[in-house]
């Protein structure tokens, strides 16, 4: 769809530097932007593009207006601004109700008459499906699980038994919610399986990414709060809460029984220990490794980054010998080595 950027100024609150009758009817970047499309400048670092782009309009900041060759939406947050005016450019599908003549669905299920169910999904006994939701081709939905509405099975999404999912969640292709949580006791060497009794539920407004699993409780239940945000190939383990409006990066892994708070930002290739807490407003850099819980809010980290390889298997085999050498440093009467009224707290 093409539409005025005089109208999107007025719809989002921007100020317009520019031709209001002037339309736009796609996306771009800065350096690829033609006359025909709307881009946006967020992150002081791609300055260096705006003042070759060819762009129909640039959103940006009022800083930066002056160095727009092109027509300007100045708003405070250019991201934001950004991001609602391609979803009103490219907006979500729309799919007619329905049920494929290839689903199987079994008698007892219930299903809105506004749902519209794809081809070769399935649907078990006891299944209710709300108003307006989308089941796309291959899912399925076993025995008792629930979906509220506006929500979006993208493709090949399997629900195993007792999932409840709200409103308006959107779940990508390839995820599975509800599988038996790494339940094992270990008995003379050998392992017996635990039963997974709890259930998974999931509020309002989330999104699933490509291939992510979310274990079922082991006794009580996994809970993944209104509005959290998963990217893809991330592991949330059994009876894990993750508290509202938090987003966490791919290939993250949380193990069992932790909680995480709301509002916390989680980087890509985290590894969050069992058994742990971890309390609103926290932001983890990518690739740390979380092995005590956290209770203040702030930014954590870990782990090394790259280094030239020579250097780095030197520090490495030093590293290993840091507790010998503060020991040294004590006996010489150097005084404690570190924060000790932090490593108090910490242990």
């Amino acid at each position: 769809m093409a539409i005025a950027l005089g109208e999107l100024a007025v719809r989002f609150g921007c100020e317009l530097n520019g031709d209001p009758d002037a339309q736009v009817d796609s996306v771009a970047t800065l350096q690829n932007a033609t006359a025909r499309a709307v881009t946006f400048l967020a992150n002081p670092r791609y300055r260096r593009h705006l003042a070759q782009t060819r762009a129909g309009a640039v959103i940006l900041e009022a800083r930066f207006a002056a160095d727009c060759p092109v027509a300007a939406l100045i708003a405070a947050d250019p991201y934001i601004t950004y991001a609602r005016v391609a979803s009103l450019l490219f907006p979500e599908p729309q799919f007619p109700a329905g049920i494929d003549r290839g689903a199987q669905i079994d008698g007892s299920a219930s299903i809105a008459s506004s749902a519209s169910i794809g081809a070769n999904v399935v649907i078990e006994a006891g299944v209710r499906i709300g108003e307006r939701t989308r089941i796309g081709p291959g899912c399925v939905i076993m025995q008792g699980s629930t979906l509220d509405a506006d929500t979006r099975l993208v493709a090949n999404v399997t629900l195993c038994h007792d999932v409840h999912i709200g409103a308006r969640v959107l779940v990508h292709p390839g995820v599975v919610i509800g599988a038996d949580g790494f339940g094992l006791a270990p008995e003379r060497g050998r392992w017996i399986k635990v039963p997974q009794v709890g259930c998974v539920r999931i509020g309002n407004d989330v999104e699933i990414g490509a291939n992510t699993t979310v274990d079922r409780g082991a006794i009580d239940d996994t809970i993944i709060e209104d509005g959290v945000k998963l990217d893809n190939q991330i592991q949330i383990g059994h009876n894990v809460r993750v508290g509202a409006h938090t987003a966490i990066a791919g290939c993250t892994g949380v193990s069992g029984s932790t909680s995480i708070g709301r509002n916390c930002m989680i980087g890509g290739l985290v590894g969050i220990a069992g058994h742990l807490e971890i309390c609103d407003g926290v932001i983890i850099t990518g690739r740390t490794l979380v092995s005590r819980s956290i209770t203040r809010p702030g930014m954590y980290s870990g782990g090394l980054p790259a280094d030239e390889v020579r250097r780095w298997r030197r520090n490495a085999a030093r590293f290993r010998h840091l507790d010998e050498l503060a020991r040294r440093v004590e006996q010489l009467g150097g005084g404690k080595l570190g924060n000790s009224k932090q490593e108090d707290e910490d242990d």
